[in-house]
């Protein structure tokens, strides 16, 4: 099967539209990390992602009679534009069915580059629906994003790109991962010329269905997906992929939120580019293999794979990539309400940066703070910081890996509320669509008084939410089906210590 994969990679017809792009040395990471640290940028195609390698590979393998009747896809990312432009290449139609939700500026994105939208449904499955409609009705070709051997192949020429580009020893390469035909591309033909050389897919730990696959030894599905990095949320490998990936991918990591967007700072820092959260998969992934492995003077490449990110979702990146660097602690201290508290409070934190401090008065006893805190990871980490609290009398609370406490409660620390009682707190994640907020308050507040409501929006194809609901205790045992009746995701908070502080 190598063999095979590794000859219809060396014939790809890709360079008609994409560019072979550098591997450029991460300078500042690769001292940090004590390993040579290379980019492969593929942010810098045409279409600021390497789909349009496989999307014109494909194209160019259809007969004429096919490429007359036109070609069709769903997606709402990077393969709807890859696909466009390689289509006006070739002189030839392509339609590409997007969700209703798809920011703006990627359905400019597409149409910019000569593609005809058609804006179906108000979620990817329903846009999928429709293309395969379409297929039916039209007689178009179908271009799969990922799960298609002229694709695969079209995507493993980044590849042949990076052992020519790098002739001496190179340990590992550590590919973002989504319905794998990055990853599979690449891993057929590295382990067919190199197979010294690990391949190491990098999930987010909230999308990782290779990794799962690859634990069970099947093709799973997943029931929800993360969709912070919105370029990987794939519920299922690709047949044809996972066959690859199966056997010659050495290892899944996966990372976290945080984690993605302290590699997006760090690629910005060495590099002056801002990538989406799938495309910093890669250095988020070498990043956590250093630590764990303890590695130093190796040669570890990480793909770039997309620069399409939206401006309005950089606010999050900012915000979380201090905590993914272990840079900021969050913590709760509990202080008495007396003079000169919070001057007790100020020296015991010492010279270390205080980057966040909400309070709101309590009792006449005590008094809550939550607060945000310069650390490092090996001067100063946030272990020494909490016990160096405690030590000193502070009862500390550290909040730091709490994603209601950074989602929501630091935006709405303001007391407690001495009339609400049978409270639930529940955390919601839902997907951005017209009238999906309406539809959520409708369902949660026609049975239930709601008692505390916070929403924030990335920018991103997600909602949060964090909602109180004043419910009798005869009726708890309701609440889990009116939840699952709703179809959201959820995390029942009642109990969360960071709640229980500031709002309960």
């Amino acid at each position: 099967m190598l063999e095979q994969y590794v000859k219809k990679i060396l014939t790809s017809r890709v360079y008609d539209v994409a560019v072979e792009t550098p591997l450029q040395p991460a300078r500042q990471l690769s001292e940090r990390l004590d390993n040579q640290i290379l980019l492969k940028r593929e942010d810098l195609q045409p279409v600021f992602s390497f789909k349009i390698r496989g999307a014109y590979n494909k194209l160019a393998q259809l007969s004429p009679d096919e490429l007359s009747r036109g070609v069709v896809t769903a997606s709402a990312g990077n393969h709807a534009q890859g696909l466009a432009l390689a289509a006006r290449e070739l002189g030839i139609e392509a339609t590409i069915v997007m969700p209703r939700t798809t920011p703006e500026l990627k359905v400019q994105g597409v149409r910019a580059r000569g593609g005809k939208v058609v804006l179906h449904g108000d979620a990817f499955p329903e846009a999928l629906a429709h293309s395969l409609r379409l297929v039916e009705q039209e007689g178009y070709a179908y271009i799969h994003p990922y799960d298609d051997p002229d694709v695969i192949a079209g995507q493993g020429t980044v590849a042949m790109e990076i052992l020519r580009q790098r002739q001496g020893s190179i340990d590992a390469i550590f590919v973002p991962v989504g319905g794998g035909g990055l990853i599979a591309g690449i891993a057929a033909y590295i382990k067919y010329l190199r197979p010294e050389i690990k391949v190491i897919g990098v999930e987010p730990d909230d999308s990782n269905c290779l990794q799962q696959a690859m634990a069970a030894g099947e093709r799973v599905t997943l029931p929800q997906v993360g969709l912070f990095a919105d370029g990987v949320a794939v519920a299922q490998i690709g047949q044809h992929t996972f066959e690859l990936c199966q056997n010659h991918v050495d290892e899944v990591i996966t990372v976290s939120t945080d984690e993605i967007c302290a590699a997006i700072k760090d690629i910005y820092d060495d590099t002056r580019s801002i990538t989406e959260p799938a495309g910093a998969l890669g250095v988020a992934g070498i990043k956590k293999y250093v630590e764990r492995e303890g590695a130093s003077g190796q040669t570890l490449i990480a793909i770039d794979s997309g620069a399409n990110i939206n401006f309005d979702r950089l606010r999050h990146v900012a915000e979380r990539a201090e905590l993914g660097e272990r840079r900021e602690a969050i913590i709760a201290v509990t202080i008495p309400e007396q003079p000169g508290s919070f001057k007790a409070f100020c020296e015991a934190i010492g010279k270390r940066q205080i980057t966040e401090f909400n309070y709101r008065y309590h009792t006449d006893r005590e008094a809550h703070i939550f607060v945000g805190v310069q650390t490092h990871p090996e001067h100063d980490p946030r272990a020494a910081l909490v016990a160096s609290l405690r030590d000193q009398g502070f009862p500390v609370l550290d909040l730091t890996d709490n994603e209601l406490a950074k989602l929501h409660i630091r935006h709405m620390v303001g007391g407690h509320s001495a009339r609400v009682d049978q409270e639930m707190v529940l955390r919601f994640e839902f997907p951005e669509r017209p009238g999906a907020l309406f539809n959520f308050l409708n369902r949660l507040g026609g049975r239930w008084n709601i008692t505390m409501f916070h929403y924030r929006n990335h920018g991103a194809a997600d909602g949060r939410v964090v909602a109180g609901l004043q419910v009798p205790d005869d009726e708890r045992h309701l609440v889990p089906a009116a939840l699952e009746a709703i179809g959201y995701r959820y995390w029942d908070e009642s109990d969360n210590p960071a709640y229980r502080l500031f709002l309960g």
